[in-house]
């Protein structure tokens, strides 16, 4: 059998600025759910499992989401924060028989259900390249400004060209991410994403270009945007993030 390639997702947020009843994970995108259509992205990216970290609450709903999907699925509760949730989907995979063999793993929020697969694809190969954390991005294209001090009277401008918006699935090699992370559990530090992790703890992070598909699903107008893109990706074919800007491009140029 060949060496998996294990994707943690997590789904276990309450989405408190969403609102609403239901986790965002388990709303759905054009008849199936949002944390389907992620999972269904890494499979589709070269992930062979995924760990989903879910709401223990609502774990019926999840279960309900989840079938049927296209690679195997293992769910655990999360915690209490992202960093809890990514460290007990980690340890499913640490004391799994099989998946604690894998020398890549994927990090990814659930809340982005539609990168393309061909950057989940560059993700894992630029790991098996020799990479030992890895990030998709995407420029900045907003004008931003400095508040130095938190305080708005007082700001500066910012060149955005240095910038660039982090973006998951984040990819990994497993013993680098696992000893980062225990390491950070260790010595209290908290951190907004995993490759922040492994930077602190002297590992290089390598960017790779993300795509604006990606985008996260934060408040209801990100839902209604992301249900009219999948629309026209539907139209285009399977996961074609390249053929939708480029008919997206020639759409605008009318």
């Amino acid at each position: 059998m060949s060496e998996p390639v294990v994707a943690v997702v997590v789904a276990a947020g309450l989405g408190r600025r969403f609102g609403g009843t239901k986790p965002k994970p388990t709303l759905r995108i054009l008849g199936r759910a949002v944390v389907a259509v992620a999972v269904e992205g890494l499979a589709a990216g070269g992930c062979t499992d995924a760990v989903v970290v879910i709401n223990g609450k609502v774990s019926g709903a999840f279960k309900a989401a989840l079938a049927g999907s296209p690679i195997p699925v293992i769910t655990t509760p999360g915690g209490e924060t992202r960093q809890q949730s990514v460290q007990r989907g980690l340890d499913v995979v640490r004391t799994h028989p099989r998946l604690s063999k894998a020398k890549v793993v994927l990090v990814h929020d659930a809340v982005r259900p539609m990168m393309p697969a061909y950057v989940i694809e560059n993700v894992i190969n630029a790991v098996r390249d020799g990479a030992v954390a890895v990030t998709p991005v995407v420029p900045v294209t907003d004008s931003m400004r400095v508040v130095p001090n938190g305080d708005e009277a007082e700001n500066e401008p910012f060149d955005r060209a240095k910038l660039r918006a982090v973006q998951t699935p984040q990819g990994f090699d497993l013993d680098v991410l696992l000893d980062s992370h225990d390491r950070m559990a260790r010595d209290g530090i908290e951190f907004t994403d995993d490759v922040s992790a492994c930077e602190q703890n002297g590992h290089k992070v390598t960017l790779v270009p993300g795509s604006r598909m990606g985008m996260k699903i934060t408040e209801p107008a990100d839902l209604t945007i992301a249900r009219a893109l999948w629309r026209v990706r539907a139209s285009l074919g399977h996961h074609s993030g390249k053929r939708f800007w480029r008919q997206w491009k020639k759409e605008l140029s009318r």
